[in-house]
């Protein structure tokens, strides 16, 4: 069995186990908009990792932003992702699992950003102040046996 590894971010290990512990009644919100908590193995610790992104929807997926803010790095669940695509979504009081695919076509990439960005507009503010050369974006979809 994986060990839970709470965020070293006070507020951000907060805010997960107010959403997780009330059973995605409590915490489902953040800038007064919906948001998911995205359960990862960590690539190094093999433990279990969650973190809070905003509920960005396409059908029956998730996009999922890798802004952090526009830092100058890639969050760590980027590279958890791109190490095991295996994840669960919870949103709200329902959780799926799912298969995060990292979006490298760069015309499906443009659809998702601009779904994105209509969603949580600051995602546009994050990509022009960031370093990186891209803000990579995966799409959690729904696995066969969800």
């Amino acid at each position: 069995m994986k060990t839970y590894i709470p965020s070293p971010s006070v507020s951000v290990a907060e805010h997960v186990e107010l959403y997780e512990s009330s059973g995605g009644t409590e915490g489902n919100m953040r800038h007064g908009l919906p948001c998911i908590i995205v359960t990862s193995v960590g690539r190094r610790t093999g433990g279990i990792r969650k973190t809070p992104l905003m509920r960005v929807k396409d059908g029956n997926g998730y996009i999922l932003v890798a802004s952090q803010g526009g830092a100058p790095k890639n969050p760590f669940w980027y590279y958890n992702l791109i190490n095991d695509e295996n994840v669960l979504i919870r949103d709200g009081t329902s959780v799926h699992k799912m298969k995060a695919r990292h979006i490298v076509d760069p015309d499906e990439k443009a659809r998702l950003w601009n779904i994105a960005v209509e969603v949580f507009p600051p995602y546009e503010d994050y990509r022009i102040k960031t370093e990186r050369t891209t803000i990579p974006v995966f799409l959690a979809e729904p696995t066969p046996d969800s």
